[in-house]
């Protein structure tokens, strides 16, 4: 009868725990990156009234079995399943990211390597990336000096650090002109004012200057040949820089020394000082030169560019001329602006404008020609920008992380790592959504896997609780229950044992 009531307090005892399991379980329901745990119990000792004894074929008797009476449960174990991945709830948050895939963020809180499930990550005013679950800093792969993600070993990735907060400006190398050129445009005249094309470039320090280029007929009885000429160049300031205030505050051109640079494109060279500058008004008249001519191929639809001496393209970087030896593309002319051979802060092979692009349609009678950045035959290249603050970042689904910057550049800053252990469960939790290693669950080998290897990161989205509230209410019945009929083995065996003393009445 005694061991009736310890088999019943170990009952007590063991649906107790199981209770505070699912007590637990319930009150992280909403808890990002939350696993749910369950118990199982056992029985223990067994006392054995009676051994087995087998069948004695001399005496004919039968074999008994054994007699036990066992005394109570225990706790077997309790468990987490940390593998795969849970529930996702959407935020649309740029830094929120969940792992589609059985693997760990890794974070250092004190001094030490912890992994989690949460992705609620930002950045702290140091500018180093955390979560925001428990303040701990996430580790990943740095970039090295070329820019390439370097996987030796985690560290913490310092985003905002000095040199991630500017982007460094680069110059223009190549504009693309599109659109299309019709040949019935009055503007086109050879003796009129001409077509008027504004491209644009940025230089070696991030300025932006504009070259005023206009396009003519070579003759008015030909309607495929264009002679295209620089009409003025404009500085950051939107002011030419072919001229000069006197000390009379009177506007000239410049003088020569010093200040004289020159200008060729697709060949043709002239000196900023010989160009001719309207003392009261500014205007800027550059003098008639053998500018390149544009022809228009009906055979191939392209246009194709000559230089002044006869040679396709017309090329030729800082300082340089072309002639028909030049190999540049077909339809492209090269604008570049030198001082003494110095090219200062252009573009050190100055820009390759492609006219090769355009079409020729008549339509209403007007050209409709646009420049772009860049070349467009190898993804934009070439485009330039200005120099550019962190503006914000941007996480792709490998886990790469890219500062946006205010000029519209986009840098690679780093890269998440995630940690895969052989006993994901083996874990051990440490409280705020954190798990330490253990002997049982595998080492961390300091260096963590591409979440690539594992499946993806879910960008805007976070791994919620996987606790299911209709399995924990089940197992809250039942545990109660349970609880219950341990509570009357007590009270039964107690009723019994009050039977046994009064039977001295």
């Amino acid at each position: 009868m005694m061991r009736s009531l310890f088999s019943g307090i170990s009952g007590l005892r063991v649906h107790q725990t199981k209770m505070d399991v699912i007590g637990n379980n319930i009150s992280n329901v909403n808890t990002v990156g939350f696993r749910a745990s369950s118990v199982n119990f056992t029985d223990v000792f067994y006392q054995t009234t009676q051994n087995a004894s087998g069948p004695n074929a001399n005496t004919g008797a039968a074999g008994t079995n054994a007699m036990q009476i066992g005394l109570g449960a225990n706790v077997a174990a309790i468990t987490v399943d940390l593998s795969g991945s849970g529930s996702t709830q959407r935020t649309d948050r740029g830094m929120d990211v969940m792992i589609q895939g059985d693997a760990f963020f890794i974070v250092r809180s004190n001094g030490n390597t912890y992994f989690t499930k949460s992705g609620l990550l930002d950045v702290d005013a140091n500018g180093t990336l955390m979560c925001h679950t428990n303040g701990a800093s996430v580790l990943g792969w740095r970039v090295d000096e070329n820019g390439e993600i370097r996987k030796d070993t985690v560290d913490t990735l310092n985003l905002m650090g000095a040199e991630n907060k500017y982007s460094a400006p680069n110059p223009t190398t190549a504009i693309t002109m599109s659109g299309n050129v019709d040949n019935t445009d009055t503007q086109l005249a050879k003796d009129g004012n001409g077509y008027a094309m504004d491209v644009s470039f940025f230089d070696n320090l991030g300025q932006m200057y504009t070259a005023k280029l206009r396009l003519n007929k070579n003759d008015d009885n030909i309607t495929n040949v264009f002679n295209i000429s620089i009409n003025n160049i404009m500085g950051p300031d939107g002011k030419s820089i072919l001229r000069t205030l006197d000390e009379n505050g009177k506007w000239a051109k410049l003088d020569g020394d010093g200040q004289d640079f020159t200008i060729n494109f697709g060949g043709a060279e002239i000196k900023a000082s010989e160009c001719e500058v309207d003392p009261d008004t500014g205007e800027v008249t550059i003098p008639d030169k053998a500018w390149p001519q544009l022809t228009f191929d009906a055979n191939t639809g392209l246009f194709q560019a000559v230089s002044e001496s006869g040679g396709a393209g017309g090329g030729g970087g800082a300082g340089g001329g072309t002639g028909a030896d030049d190999e540049a593309a077909p339809g492209i002319l090269n604008l570049s602006l030198t001082n003494d051979g110095r090219t200062k802060s252009f573009p050190a092979n100055g820009v390759d404008v492609n006219f090769g692009k355009l079409t020729m349609y008549a339509s209403d009678g007007r050209c409709n020609v646009k420049p772009l950045r860049g070349d467009s035959d190898n993804g934009n290249t070439g485009a330039g920008n200005a120099a550019g603050s962190l503006d914000g970042f941007t996480v792709q689904t490998d886990g790469k992380i890219y500062g946006v910057y205010t000029n519209g550049d986009k840098k690679l800053l780093g890269q998440i790592a995630v940690a895969t252990f052989a006993n994901p469960s083996g874990l051990e939790s440490v409280g705020n959504s954190m798990y330490a290693t253990t002997l049982n669950s595998g080492d961390f080998d300091g260096v963590g896997v591409d979440v690539s290897e594992v499946g993806k990161l879910a960008v805007g989205a976070l791994e919620m609780s996987d606790v299911d509230l209709a399995t924990e209410f089940t197992n809250m019945i039942t545990t109660q229950r349970g609880f219950q009929a341990n509570s009357r083995i007590i009270t039964t065996s107690d009723s019994m044992l009050e039977e046994l003393v009064n039977l001295k009445r």
